[in-house]
């Protein structure tokens, strides 16, 4: 069984597989951002079940390996085998170079892609059937260079692992596969926020040696290769074991069952971790999630929504007084946590403004975001509703003519934009507000001359609200009011910003720097709107898109979605504390009362100053669904399974009571249902 013994490529990448996943366990176990201890039962199941899923993945994932040594052979370069294959690779290549194939009707770079990979193929065929002599040193090489490919792979893929941990605390989930959609700003980030070339020359190394290892190991593999029928052979057992993978692999994947989500994350393997990702961009929610008859479901939500029926959420908001058409500027931060400002604890004074300006604005103090993206931050504020299971509205193909905060704003009258420092190409942002009426200002619409300081993401904040206030001098003069969302972007990894406007250097690249620099940013934009004539005729509102991280010790820790929330509208807005519970989608209907806006709604987000409101707010992942009530955290999530946990204060004596951030979450072994 040459394909199984010690010399076997199959056997020496697996063990440098399994021994890559357990070094990353260890690192990951002592890492800060790993914040759970871990007894002698759960470290063994994490290790032993560990060890299992990559023993099964890696089977699972070598068939491209498998296929390649397979094709290792001698007798396919004897006459007239040789030539034949020869010839057919020549015409295949000409067929590709000058016809009209497949590849050329999907466009792109594949064309180019296919015939370099035919044409490489062609050639290296050639030289291993003309060079008789070198045809031993020349597959040694190409051999080795297989090898490496397949060792980077490994090895990256633990170095991606960990920084992906990093930042989210989690192994790939959904956030690494949309990823790959934007390559190229995800690269471009990776390239300012790390030193990549002293990293790429490490890992280049590391691979090269491990390389060496494997090639020295089975070059005994490569010198007396398999006959056809031992290939046969081996190809069966191998068959085996991938339909016993494919098993074990789910079967595996159930038992990540700990309290503790540091266990499950750990115990379970990326690469796995990433293709259920990957596939459950969508999930039919009838299908993995516990609920109820429809009309059963919407009786609970007449409740809520006084006025609805049938099964419909449309029902009528009015007003006791005259609508008041003022201009309303919405601003989203970026990764703009509550923890961060002085009122939650924090003592190193990185958002000097926002505390200022919390003092004379209506501040929301017990506000969460409905989840760890930005778009679903953008959902939240513009669509009013709770979050859904996978992919935001925003990122989904129906995603067009909604009924959303810009619909009613036009109905009003107003202007509605949507304002970007980035590409709106960017999570689909573009696309989506486009499609619901929005005009979109974003980088390309900038003049080289607007544009003082950029980076991956986009221009700085400072450039954006330059910007916006040229977009909205013009808009006063069209005797219209405007409605402006501004998503900001300088409070993002890499953290740079233009040098000399705060006390940190943008060359630290810090998160500190990130949020001190947009609350910087933010002073400026405000120091220039009280110049300008419709400053008082217009109520800002701000709030943040999400946290800066989603990590804890369960699956929705409440600290991590608690953010900052204010309306700013001196003479109109009362300066004052609002502690009632409540969610980013209930923003701009609370908004619309204070503006006492008369409109027919589909919004499940509410007024919370409306008598018939009822304290409740939304949390959630992409697939764990959250509702936080009466001080218990209700979590839903696949495959149909329900969890509770009791909210218990862990009060901090150096805050006042509006602003206390954190909770044990106690598992509930008895569900409520209300």
């Amino acid at each position: 069984m040459h394909f199984f013994k010690k010399s076997s490529p199959f056997i020496n990448l697996l063990l440098l597989y399994i021994l890559a996943n357990f070094i990353l366990r260890i690192v990951l176990i002592f890492h800060p951002i790993t914040q759970s201890s871990f007894g002698v039962i759960e470290l063994a199941k994490l290790f032993c079940l560990g060890f299992l899923s990559d023993v099964f993945v890696f089977t699972v994932a070598s068939a491209l390996l498998w296929l390649y040594l397979l094709f290792l052979s001698n007798s396919k370069y004897y006459k007239p085998w040789g030539y034949i294959i020869f010839g057919c690779l020549v015409v295949l290549l000409l067929y590709v170079t000058f016809g009209n194939t497949i590849l050329n009707e999907y466009g792109g770079s594949l064309p180019e892609i296919g015939t370099s990979f035919i044409t490489i193929k062609t050639v290296l065929f050639g030289l291993l059937l003309f060079l008789p002599k070198y045809r031993k040193t020349i597959r040694f090489w190409l051999y080795s260079i297989t090898i490496f490919i397949f060792v980077l792979v490994i090895i990256q893929n633990s170095i991606s692992e960990f920084f992906f941990w990093n930042e989210f605390g989690v192994r790939y989930n959904f956030i690494a596969v949309d990823y790959l959609v934007y390559t190229n700003t995800v690269i471009g980030n990776i390239m300012e926020s790390y030193p990549v070339v002293p990293l790429f020359i490490g890992v280049g190394l590391i691979a090269g040696f491990f390389t060496f290892i494997v090639v020295k190991r089975s070059k005994p593999f490569l010198e007396n290769l398999p006959s056809f029928s031992e290939k046969l052979k081996n190809l069966g057992v191998y068959v085996v074991l991938f339909m016993i993978s494919l098993l074990a692999i789910p079967f595996l994947a159930k038992q990540e069952n700990s309290s503790n989500v540091f266990t499950n994350e750990l115990q379970a393997d990326g690469l796995y971790k990433f293709y259920v990702a990957f596939m459950n961009n969508e999930l039919d929610f009838d299908t993995f999630y516990k609920t109820m008859p429809n009309k059963e479901a919407f009786a609970l939500l007449q409740k809520q929504l006084p006025g609805i029926a049938g099964e419909s959420s449309l029902h009528k908001t009015i007003s006791d007084s005259a609508e008041v058409h003022k201009n309303v500027v919405l601003i989203t931060i970026e990764s703009y946590s509550a923890e961060y400002m002085k009122a939650y604890g924090n003592e190193d004074n990185i958002t000097p403004f926002l505390d200022s300006l919390s003092a004379k604005s209506m501040q929301f103090t017990n506000l969460y975001a409905v989840g760890n993206r930005t778009v679903r931050g953008l959902e939240a504020v513009t669509l009013c509703l709770p979050p859904s299971a996978a992919e935001s509205v925003v990122k989904r193909k129906d995603n067009k003519n909604k009924f959303s905060t810009g619909s009613i704003f036009k109905q009003k009258g107003y202007n509605v934009k949507y304002m970007y420092g980035g590409d709106a190409f960017f999570d689909n942002m573009g696309d989506f507000f486009g499609g619901n009426g929005y005009d979109i200002v974003d980088k390309k619409t900038f003049a080289p001359e607007e544009i003082t300081f950029s980076n991956i993401w986009g221009v700085c904040d400072e450039d954006m609200y330059n910007k916006a206030i040229k977009v909205m001098n013009s808009e006063a003069k069209e005797n219209k009011p405007f409605f402006n969302h501004i998503m900001t972007v300088s409070n993002h990894r890499p953290f740079t910003y233009p040098e000399g406007k705060i006390d940190i250097s943008g060359k630290a690249k810090s998160r500190k720097g990130g949020v001190k620099y947009t609350d910087y940013a933010l002073r400026q934009f405000f120091a220039m709107a009280q110049k300008q004539p419709w400053f008082k005729n217009t109520v800002f509102v701000i709030l943040a898109d999400h946290c800066a991280s989603s990590s804890g010790k369960t699956e929705l820790p409440m600290d991590k979605y608690r953010i900052p929330a204010f309306i700013y509208a001196p003479g109109f807005v009362p300066a004052k504390e609002v502690n009632t519970l409540m969610s980013q989608i209930d923003m701009m209907p609370t908004l619309f009362g204070l503006l006492h806006f008369n409109y027919d709604s589909k919004f499940f987000g509410q007024d919370v100053f409306n008598s018939n409101y009822v304290p409740r707010a939304f949390v959630a992942t992409y697939q764990d669904l959250g509702l936080i009530k009466n001080n218990v955290l209700t979590i839903i999530s696949p495959v149909k399974q329900t969890k509770q946990f009791q909210l218990i204060p862990q009060p901090n004596p150096k805050v006042g009571a509006n602003f206390q951030l954190y909770f044990d979450e106690k598992p509930m072994t008895t569900l409520q249902e209300d």
